[in-house]
Formats: structure tokens, C-alpha cells, sequence
């Protein structure tokens, strides 16, 4: 796919969650090379990192590691990001976590952990990423929140419940920060990825399931980072700030709602 470059982030700074890999690589790549400065954050993998760094169009690009299930992490990841890069203007949480939990088979204990751990990061994650930004944002004059979010949180997640409920979670916390922060001039926008093509999906579409998968679209095929980021770029760009508040579908068709 190509991307045409457009400066149209010149002199902004981005801070992009989970960026290490898939969707949120795809992003910081696509934001730097629209002129953005980008703050990569990752978990743990420090060397894969430092790896995306080397990517990305331009230069002052920095890696903030921080576990977005802790609280004190996640509210203090957008000052990390202007102590490093001198302000912020645009925050994709793009970080998240997936993990099968049976409710009717797994033991009360393993339950909880999952669905505990899976809420901390995908929802409370966000959210607390969100308040500890709001006020760089607004010194900037303003600026763009957008949520990564799921088809799960529509059609539902019966093997992996936490997940579909914090990706629904996210999406009415999008449209409600949408409102709240109007006035501050910030916009929010929640994109619902379907299935994406990443190093992570890729050996499962290639299994016995991808078939299926790709079947459910009428393009036979699923999703590609790059087209999520583009949806992002946009949402950030500035040209189009009338859909905030908006839940933009990337799914290739394979999930209509109305």
C-alpha cells in the first residue's frame, strides 16, 4: 500500500500505545511520515522498540515502556511524553489485550484474573492515559484522542467476554469524552477494527480458521494495518474534525450495524 507523504502534522507530536507491532506500528509509521514526532510506547520488548524507532520518517522519535494495567503508569505516560518531546497533540490508544475465558468453565479465580487484567489494560488503561493528557492537550491549544476499539464490542465476544465488554466500554467512554472535551477543543474518535492482517493474526488466517475469517467479508480478505492507519490519520488531521464523537468501522464488511 502505498502512502503519499503530506506534511500535514508538521510540528505535532503523537504518543501512540502498543506501537511495538501491528495496527499501532502501522500508525506511528504513518504519522512520522506525515511529519508527527512520535512517543512509541511499549510494554517490554525494549529491543523491538528501539526497532520501530529506526522506522519511522524523521527524527526525535522516543520509546516510553510503561504496563498500562497500572494505573500510576498509564496517568503518567502523556507527561513522560512532553518531558521527552515538549508537548502533545495527538493520542491513539491503540494497546490491548486478548485472552479466552470461558465463563462456564473456567475456575472463579482464573475468571477474575482475566477479566481483571483485561479491563485494567484495554479500558481503565485508556481512560487513565486519557486524563493524564487532557491538560497537554489543552495547553496545545487543543488536539486528537483517537480510541482503537473492536467489531467484538458490537457482535460480541461469547470466548473472550472481557475483552467485547472493555472494547464496548471504550467506545461509549470515546463518545463521552467526545462531548466533555469539545470545549477544550479536543477531539475523540473511536476506530472498530474486524480482523487485521499483523505478525500476530497472521499464523491463525493462515490456519484452518482463515478461511472462514476472510468468508465473512464480501472482499474476501481482511483488513490491513496500513488502512487502519490511514483511518487514524485522518481522524488526527485535522481536515475532518466534524466526526468526532464517530465510531468508524474498518472491517472490510464482514460486520454491519445499524
Amino acid at each position: 500500500m502505498t502512502i503519499t507523504t503530506d506534511p500535514v502534522l508538521s510540528g505535532k507530536v503523537a504518543l501512540v500505545t502498543g506501537a511495538n507491532r501491528g495496527i499501532g506500528r502501522a500508525v506511528a509509521k504513518t504519522l512520522a511520515v506525515h511529519g508527527a514526532k512520535v512517543a512509541v510506547h511499549f510494554r517490554s520488548d525494549s529491543a523491538k522498540s528501539q526497532e520501530v524507532l529506526t522506522q519511522l520518517e524523521g527524527t526525535g522519535h522516543v520509546a516510553l515502556e510503561a504496563d498500562l494495567g497500572d494505573p500510576e503508569a498509564a496517568s503518567g505516560l502523556a507527561d513522560r511524553a512532553v518531558a521527552e518531546l515538549g508537548r502533545l497533540d495527538i493520542l491513539v490508544n491503540n494497546a490491548g489485550i486478548y485472552d479466552l475465558h470461558d465463563i462456564a468453565e473456567l475456575p472463579t479465580e482464573r475468571w477474575r484474573e482475566i477479566w481483571d487484567r483485561i479491563i485494567a489494560v484495554n479500558l481503565s488503561g485508556p481512560a487513565h492515559v486519557i486524563q493524564g493528557a487532557v491538560s497537554h492537550l489543552t495547553a496545545a491549544g487543543g488536539g486528537h484522542i483517537v480510541n482503537i476499539t473492536s467489531r467484538g464490542a458490537f457482535r460480541g465476544e461469547p470466548q473472550a467476554p472481557a475483552y467485547g465488554a472493555s472494547k464496548a466500554g471504550l467506545n461509549s467512554l470515546s463518545q463521552s469524552l467526545a462531548l466533555a472535551l469539545a470545549p477544550r477543543g479536543i477531539h475523540v474518535v473511536a476506530v472498530a477494527p474486524g480482523w487485521v492482517l499483523t505478525d500476530m493474526t497472521r499464523d491463525h488466517l493462515g490456519g484452518q480458521g482463515g478461511d472462514e475469517i476472510r468468508s465473512q467479508s464480501p472482499l474476501g480478505r481482511t483488513a490491513l494495518p496500513q488502512e487502519v492507519a490511514q483511518v487514524v490519520l485522518l481522524a488526527v488531521s485535522g481536515r475532518a474534525d466534524a466526526i468526532t464523537g464517530s465510531i468508524i468501522d474498518v472491517n472490510c464488511a464482514s460486520y454491519l450495524r445499524s
